[in-house]
């Protein structure tokens, strides 16, 4: 029986690589992989999916707009084993839906990977709905610079303090975000600490 299955991490949790990583090992048994991603997320060009660690591959691109389930139906039925969506919290809450219709009419099996909350620690629409539908939800570790395990996804400014305000969705990598613990993530605010980001000198 095909499930429907939620990953998701902090920043740097290595998320894209497990996906791409899960895909591979798909491929390596002859099974068939439609990889996708949101179009919200562009930072690796329209048509790549790619890893901090270097992997990467072609991946098709799901505006908001798009049903899923019709896709599918219309181009991928009967010619693929298994679905894998990154950055899935960029999609909206119908296309969960329509994922979830796959899982339940197709039995195909579909593994989303994915962030959990924002910059603020609330969730995003797209996870908020995998949350609730998801058959298995894991959490893909990654830790704070303390040592502590990190669950907050930190916007950092270009002085190097926590931002507390602004647009949900804001595309960067290790340039804009920190994974922390949420001791020092309130810490940091309170006390309005510069924050260094991984890679910086």
């Amino acid at each position: 029986m095909a499930k429907l299955y939620f990953k998701y991490g902090a920043m740097g949790s290595s998320k894209t690589a497990q996906a791409l990583i899960t895909k591979y090992n798909y491929e390596e048994n002859d099974l068939s992989v439609w990889l996708l991603k949101p179009s919200a997320d562009t930072r690796d060009g329209k048509s790549i999916l790619r890893s901090r660690i270097g992997l990467e591959a072609e991946v098709e691109i799901v505006p908001p707009e798009t049903d899923i389930l019709e896709l599918f139906r219309s181009t991928r039925l009967g010619k693929c084993d298994v679905i894998i969506v990154d950055e899935c919290q960029f999609l909206t809450q119908e296309q969960i839906d329509q994922l979830r219709a796959i899982v339940d009419e197709h039995n195909i099996p579909v593994m989303c990977f994915g962030l959990r909350t924002d910059f603020q620690t609330k969730l995003f629409p797209g996870s908020l709905r995998l949350m609730e539908v998801a058959d298995t939800i894991q959490e893909i570790k990654t830790i704070c610079d303390c040592g502590a395990k990190a669950t907050v996804n930190a916007r950092i400014d270009s002085t190097g303090h926590i931002i507390t305000h602004g647009a949900q969705v804001v595309l960067g990598g290790n340039d804009s975000y920190i994974a922390m613990c949420h001791k020092c993530y309130v810490r940091g605010i309170r006390e309005n600490r510069v924050i260094k980001l991984h890679g910086q000198s």
